[in-house]
Formats: structure tokens, C-alpha cells, sequence
């Protein structure tokens, strides 16, 4: 495998000479996450002007673009006496395209500038019984793609070929984490969204996992199983108590109306009733499904019962990228013969001039901190923010 570093400029545009002389490099792509990579190069004077803020690191393996976005740390540099000191090195951090794009928020109105937007209260961008690709595809082209203001857009960032994708659903957002909608619309149908550098183009596509259990599998006794481990835990919500409509405290005319659903998961029927209090305030009713969206929504968070933390290395039979990719689901036989499946969350690549390339794959959440209630809390905190907000003052 033959791996090579490039550094362009925000238009794509290649400045300087391919780096050489890197000691070490990682790679982390995650589903429907930013991108993390990292490589340590010897400071040199020529390396350091590229390492710049606003240029890009472009990673390429085998002749095709494996990652590629903005440097996020240009230059963590160090050096210490010692006979190798030299000029000291720099570490370099970048994450793919996707980390540009989680940049942004969603405006109610994306046509206007942020101090043209609308005095109501209440207004949000909604998608109405809209096809879920298609959604996807709209909120990142009107808040910073090509269909965005001017001053929104991300330079050379156009929209991938249609993949036909996803089903119906009717969703709102406000002021909410550009991602966050994105994975909103997905969570249902499981649908992963990637950017990718083709050409002097940024493309943002959306795609759909692959079922790959038959054909893809990892156990001890194939030898491209690392480490695994399997929790079976109860859930931490079975029922979403879902409360639509206006906020009574805030209103000051009639009527008061509240709207009440409960979305259950069915998880109750092998444990015990968890409730969940899900507010989605700004909406009436559930005829168009907004408010069984989001008791979904909840319990996908909430509702999970298995907790499948695994690591894979590539072998000659099964390769990431070349048999599945990110968000495929495949089979894992655990060392006391029970076989769980669960989706590809992580691939990582990592090299060293010693020790050539190494790929491991994820399956299931690799780092139970990084999967946590708090983590989901604050995501779910900013969406909630947004949603109280549009109640008014």
C-alpha cells in the first residue's frame, strides 16, 4: 500500500510538493461523524509553510483520496535538547470535509442573512412528507452549499449524484447543529451522508448501509477479530411521552391545547416500562408525523439493550473499503459462540515508515465514553434549546 500527504488550499489547490519524512499517521473515518486524522513530520521550513490555516490535508492511498479537509491544527510543534534534536516536529490535525459542514446551524429562513431573519417566533425550516435523502441534500445545499448565501458557502462544495435513497418524514428545525438535522432526517432508514474529493470537487452525497451479515463476518477463528467486548444492559427508555402543541404558560389568549402520543419501543415486553418525557413545543398535532419522529428519536438514544464494543483488523479475505464500508452491518461471533451484528462505526488507519499500514474496523461503539447520556444530553440540549426558543419569550 502506498500512502501520500498533500496539502491544497481551500479552493483545492495543491501548494508545495508532496510531504515526506512523516514518523507517524492516523486515520479515524466515522459514521455520519467528522472525520480525525493526525501525522507527526519533522518541522522543517518547507513543511511549515504549508501547515497553515484555511489549507487542507489531503491523505491518498493506493492512488485515491482516503481523507481529505481542513487542518484543524496546523502546527503542534516541539522540540527538547538532545543529539536529534534538529529542528524539532510537528504534529498536524485534520478532519474531512464533513467537520466544515458541522460548522453551521440551520436558519429558519436560509435565503435571508442572520440579521434579516424573521421576527416570529415560532418560525422554522420544515420539511413536509419529504423524502428523507432529499432533505438531507436540501439542508446542507441552502446552509452552505451551493445553494446557500454567498457568504455561507463552502468553497468548491456541490451536491453527489442522487442515490435514491430513504423514505418519507416530515421534520422542522431551528437554529439546530446543521448534523444534527442531517442525522435527524437519517436515523430512521439508517442512512449514512459523506462528503468525498473527487476531482477540484467537494461532493456531498447520501447514501444507503448495506446488509453485509452473510458475507462479512469476524471471529477468533478467522483471525481478523482484536478485541471485543458485549454488554447486555436494561433499557434506559421503553416509552416516549411525547407532549406537542403551544406552551399554556406562554400563551395569553385560548385556547391552551396540548397534544399528547406515546411512542413505545417494545422493549418493555422483556424488561420493565421506562418513561421518557419527549417536548417537540411549535407542534400541533402528529398528522404529519413530527411528533412520532421525534419519540423515535428518543428512543434510539434511549432504547438500545445491547452494547457491542469491537475491533476488527483487515485481512487478505475482508477489507474495509473493498468488502464493506461505514454503516454496513455485519456479524461478529464472540468468543462464547453467540454471533450479534451490528453496524461499522469506525475504520482507522495507521502507519509508520517501520511498520507499513495497518486497518482496524470498529463494530458497534468502540469507546462507551464517547457513546455516553451526556454526550447525547448536550447534543440533545441544543436541540432542545432551539425548540423552547421558538416558543417565544
Amino acid at each position: 500500500m502506498a500512502l501520500q500527504l498533500l496539502v491544497t488550499d481551500r479552493n483545492l489547490n495543491v501548494v508545495g510538493d508532496p510531504i515526506t519524512g512523516w514518523g507517524q499517521l492516523s486515520c479515524d473515518l466515522t459514521f455520519n461523524v467528522p472525520a480525525a486524522g493526525a501525522v507527526t513530520l519533522p518541522a522543517r521550513p518547507e513543511v511549515m509553510a504549508l501547515l497553515q490555516p484555511g489549507n487542507r490535508m489531503v491523505l491518498i492511498r493506493d492512488g485515491s483520496v482516503w481523507c481529505a479537509g481542513p487542518l484543524e491544527e496546523p502546527q503542534d510543534y516541539t522540540w527538547d535538547l538532545g543529539p536529534a534534536a534538529g529542528v524539532g516536529t510537528v504534529t498536524a490535525r485534520w478532519t474531512d470535509d464533513l467537520g466544515r459542514i458541522a460548522g453551521y446551524l440551520t436558519y429558519p429562513d436560509p435565503t435571508k442573512t442572520w440579521t434579516a431573519q424573521t421576527t416570529y417566533l415560532d418560525e422554522n425550516r420544515k420539511f413536509t412528507a419529504a423524502n428523507a435523502e432529499a432533505i438531507i441534500r436540501q439542508l446542507v445545499s441552502e446552509n452552505c452549499g451551493p445553494g446557500a448565501l454567498a457568504a455561507r458557502r463552502i468553497e468548491r462544495l456541490v451536491l453527489d449524484t442522487v442515490a435514491g435513497v430513504g423514505t418519507n418524514r416530515t421534520i422542522s428545525t431551528r437554529f439546530e447543529p446543521l448534523l444534527d438535522a442531517c442525522r435527524a432526517a437519517a436515523v430512521t432508514d439508517g442512512l449514512g451522508f459523506r462528503t468525498r474529493q473527487v476531482g477540484d470537487q467537494i461532493r456531498f452525497g447520501v447514501y444507503a448501509p448495506r446488509d453485509r451479515t452473510g458475507t462479512c463476518r469476524f471471529s477468533r477463528g478467522l483471525g481478523n477479530l482484536r478485541r471485543v467486548g458485549f454488554t447486555l444492559g436494561a433499557p434506559t427508555g421503553t416509552s416516549a411521552l411525547v407532549m406537542g402543541g403551544g406552551d399554556p404558560a406562554q400563551q395569553t389568549t385560548p385556547p391552551n391545547v396540548r397534544f399528547y402520543l406515546e411512542v413505545a419501543s417494545g422493549a418493555a415486553a422483556d424488561w420493565y416500562r421506562v418513561e421518557r418525557l419527549v417536548q417537540e413545543s411549535g407542534t400541533d398535532d402528529d398528522s404529519e408525523g413530527e411528533l412520532t419522529l421525534g419519540g423515535r428519536r428518543a428512543l434510539a438514544d434511549d432504547a438500545a439493550q445491547v452494547s457491542l464494543s469491537t475491533e476488527t483488523v483487515d485481512t487478505e479475505d475482508l477489507q474495509a473499503g473493498r468488502d464493506f464500508t461505514l454503516g454496513d452491518r455485519v456479524t461478529v461471533e464472540l468468543p462464547t459462540g453467540l454471533e450479534v451484528t451490528d453496524i461499522v462505526r469506525r475504520i482507522r488507519l495507521e502507519a509508520t515508515p517501520e511498520g507499513g499500514e495497518q486497518v482496524t474496523s470498529v463494530i458497534g461503539s468502540s469507546d462507551q465514553t464517547t457513546e455516553t447520556r451526556m454526550v447525547r444530553t448536550v447534543r440533545d440540549l441544543a436541540y432542545r434549546l432551539g425548540r423552547i426558543e421558538a416558543r417565544g419569550r
